[in-house]
């Protein structure tokens, strides 16, 4: 992990889970802006850092597609692994960019 990159505590990640799994309010936010959504939750990265990569998307992947690949999300995201390989999120592809097929 860089020093221009942070990397999300477990709590931030459950967080960001629950709400991206449940919650159409919070995920046009995090579409719009991840900062925004992840400070929304009360998970702001320290002054100066970008948002992890993984967190940025073009298309949200759907609720169901999410709460499918939980436990998978879960452990990359607290991983090493989420700073270098992006777009975790993305609809149809969460599985395939986090290495689980």
């Amino acid at each position: 992990m860089s020093a221009q990159t942070i990397q999300l505590d477990l709590a931030c990640v459950e967080k960001l889970l629950d709400k991206l799994s449940t919650d159409n309010a919070f995920r046009k936010l995090f579409k719009k802006s991840p900062l925004d959504a992840l400070i929304s939750i009360g998970c702001k990265p320290p002054e100066g850092c970008p948002v992890p990569p993984c967190l940025i998307v073009h298309k949200i992947a759907p609720k169901e597609e999410i709460v499918r690949a939980l436990q998978e999300l879960r452990a990359y995201l607290t991983s090493h692994a989420s700073q270098t390989n992006p777009h975790c999120f993305e609809a149809g592809k969460i599985l395939g960019t986090i290495g689980k097929k």
